[in-house]
């Protein structure tokens, strides 16, 4: 019959000294997967985020494509005369004293 001694305390805690540091650092980055930076709970911010952005770009689309059609209206080989008369007149202020000019914007 082999008996044990009963272990000490100090050998106790030498002993469970590497599997406590080990569970500390997985708790570390397993709480950090979930409340970090990049976590799950970030997630909802980031969608916020994506949405806000997809917005903006949409209204830079919109204004890109309002400025493709004036640039094409003003092509040299076949320039739309209604906007080039409207550009000079706004850019020069040349009008006719009786002329009435309506912006419309």
């Amino acid at each position: 019959m082999n008996r044990r001694k009963p272990s000490s305390f100090p050998a106790v805690l030498k002993r469970a000294a590497w599997p406590a540091a080990a569970l500390l650092v997985m708790a570390f980055f397993g709480g950090y997967a979930v409340l970090g930076a990049n976590g799950l709970l970030a997630f909802g911010d980031y969608k916020r985020q994506v949405a806000k952005r997809e917005l903006y770009y949409a209204a830079l689309d919109h204004k890109r494509e309002k400025l493709r059609n004036r640039v094409a209206l003003l092509d040299p080989r076949h320039a739309n005369p209604d906007m080039v008369d409207e550009l000079v007149r706004r850019e020069l202020n040349v009008a006719h004293p009786d002329e009435v000019i309506v912006p419309l914007k």
